[in-house]
């Protein structure tokens, strides 16, 4: 008795698989939710802390900043801590990328074309597809190269940063290699999407979705979802990675109830609740459907909980649900698997909406 289906009836974009440590990417695999850790990574303790609420949370693949030396000497402790797969972020210094090649991490954030000297690029190349660690090639907006930008002029961004991706592709095949991930970030979200698509019919290669810079946990949310949300709803994506300003376990919140409402993760909290209009009969409903939420934020069980306050549509979707509650005039019915299971006083369903719930997670 669940809203959420296992097969969307959209078709995903066939793109090859590759592997970020044991996690598949691409082809019929799940889509991968991926963060980043805001700790300094120097600082192995807080890093390792904050990757473990991550992953808790759900985050399947980590990514760390690898700023200088220090940070990638840290890397395999880091690894050997950390829950989920290790991805090193690297810019420009070819040497720190080899560093962390050798520290073991599970993949690569590098653009071979910003590293200097084709020998450079073979070197770090060379050292990945030995170890066949996988390269993600992420092309922003806001860092575009400015000969794409002359070349194309600013309202053909979405073609120029396609060609820059291209353009590192390249540098990365005829070194033979093809263990490859693309995203296609920018803080616009139209800008971002016309990316991805011309993208998704170019190359075959898995595709990581997110709009860079999204903002705060209000803004950014609504940002990340109409964005991430519309590529996956057209069967274009492989991992996502929402990005906030903020505590990161937003992010996975938000990354998680993107696929979830899509049909694309069946898993955890299904609420629905009704907007409280003026048929609204049954007192304390917001609160009620706040505590419910906050006290199954981290449930991994599926299950769909209604909680509606009138007569109209609150019977339809409690029997539709799991378990729900369809409440008004002092009192409410609970319905469990479609059926009615009790009628009792308001200030009781609650309570013992929860306790049924726990019966049902322990069963």
């Amino acid at each position: 008795m669940t809203y959420l289906v296992s097969n969307p009836t959209y078709k995903r974009r066939k793109s090859r698989q590759l592997f970020i440590g044991a996690v598949p990417i691409g082809g019929d695999s799940p889509i991968v939710i991926q963060s980043m850790t805001t700790t300094d990574t120097r600082d192995v303790s807080a890093t390792v802390n904050q990757i473990k609420q991550l992953a808790e949370a759900g985050c399947e693949i980590i990514r760390v900043a690898v700023p200088d030396k220090e940070a990638a000497s840290k890397l395999c402790e880091i690894k050997k801590a950390s829950p989920i797969p290790l991805i090193s972020d690297i810019h420009f210094d070819w040497r720190l990328a080899l560093e962390a090649i050798k520290q073991g991490v599970d993949g690569l954030r590098l653009n071979p074309g910003n590293i200097g000297e084709h020998s450079r690029v073979k070197e770090v190349v060379s050292a990945a597809k030995e170890r066949s660690i996988p390269i993600r090639i992420g092309v922003n907006a806001g860092s575009l190269d400015a000969k794409w930008g002359s070349i194309y002029g600013a309202d053909r961004i979405p073609e120029a940063m396609v060609a820059s991706a291209l353009e590192h592709i390249k540098l990365l095949e005829d070194l033979d290699f093809n263990l490859i991930k693309i995203s296609l970030k920018a803080s616009d979200v139209p800008v971002m999407l016309e990316a991805y698509r011309i993208m998704s019919k170019k190359i075959d290669y898995p595709l990581h979705l997110g709009v860079t810079e999204a903002g705060t946990p209000k803004g950014g949310t609504i940002k990340s979802c109409v964005g991430i949300g519309t590529l996956l709803a057209e069967g274009i994506g492989d991992t996502i990675r929402v990005s906030l300003t903020g505590d990161s376990i937003n992010e996975i919140e938000v990354a998680r109830g993107i696929l979830k409402s899509l049909g694309l993760k069946n898993e955890g909290l299904n609420l629905v609740s009704c907007p409280s209009c003026g048929r609204m009969e049954l007192n304390g409903f917001e609160e009620m459907a706040k505590t419910i939420e906050e006290k199954l934020q981290k449930l991994k069980m599926p299950i769909t909980v209604a909680v509606m306050g009138c007569v109209v549509n609150g019977p339809g979707e409690s029997k539709a649900a799991d378990i729900g509650i369809a409440g008004g005039n002092g009192k409410g019915i609970i319905y469990k698997k479609g059926e009615v299971y009790k009628v009792l006083p308001e200030e009781e369903l609650l309570g013992t909406l929860l306790e049924e719930i726990d019966k049902m997670v322990r069963a």
